[in-house]
């Protein structure tokens, strides 16, 4: 297969992160899956990160640690509460606390960065702008933003070698629609996980915003989450 036909796909192993891997692999891409060890409180993401990689044949799977928890400023990375139970209308207003500053833009400057080794021009995330939890780093756009800074960025961009393209397959879908595309690219939703706040054993705890919204878009969907 051609570099050209590379793409690296960040990889959180949630069911958005998941069904993009799928899109791209059903789309003939080579895929460098990347995931993050950042200090998240729910580091169980990363065992599903592996078994998602691994089931869809990932060329590569990398795991890089870096410490956004020195920080902190978010319930995900220091020791403040995972919001629980909230309506869909208080998720659909203003930023929660779950968001980590800056995590988009760190994750894609590494993707960025390996796609340019791997002479790839090509990056999947799956940010949306839907049903999600009101982070301003999975707007569009930001994603186009990104995207010609990147194409400033790198001497690939610069030297006219190739053209940096952000696929943002997931941005204008319910999460409903993802839950269906996921089935249709044949997902294992039982290898995925979801959750910000799980138990010692990795069990969902089912009332954070993730697990929320992951129950609202199977039952849109009318589809059972194993």
């Amino acid at each position: 297969m051609s570099s050209s036909k590379k793409a690296i796909c960040l990889l959180s192993g949630g069911l958005d992160s998941s069904t993009c891997l799928a899109l791209a692999r059903r789309l003939g891409f080579e895929c460098y899956a990347l995931s993050f060890d950042y200090g998240q409180r729910h580091k169980f993401e990363l065992e599903a990160a592996a078994r998602v990689a691994a089931h869809f044949g990932a060329a590569r799977h990398m795991v890089t640690k870096i410490s956004l928890d020195a920080f902190g400023g978010s319930a995900l990375t220091a020791d403040i509460a995972v919001p629980k139970s909230r309506s869909a209308d208080e998720m659909g207003h203003g930023i929660p606390i779950t968001y980590v500053p800056a995590r988009n833009t760190i994750f894609l400057s590494f993707a960025l960065a390996w796609a340019e080794v791997q002479e790839s021009s090509d990056i999947f995330i799956g940010v949306n702008a839907l049903d999600y939890s009101g982070y301003p780093d999975c707007r569009p756009e930001y994603i186009e933003a990104y995207e010609r800074m990147a194409n400033l960025a790198t001497r690939a961009g610069v030297e006219g070698v190739t053209r940096l393209k952000i696929h943002t397959p997931l941005l204008r879908l319910t999460k409903g629609g993802i839950v269906k595309l996921a089935r249709e690219l044949e997902v294992p939703f039982s290898l995925t996980h979801s959750c910000y706040d799980p138990d010692s054993e990795g069990r969902p705890c089912g009332e954070c915003d993730a697990c929320l919204l992951r129950r609202k878009g199977f039952e849109e969907a009318g589809i059972e989450d194993r």
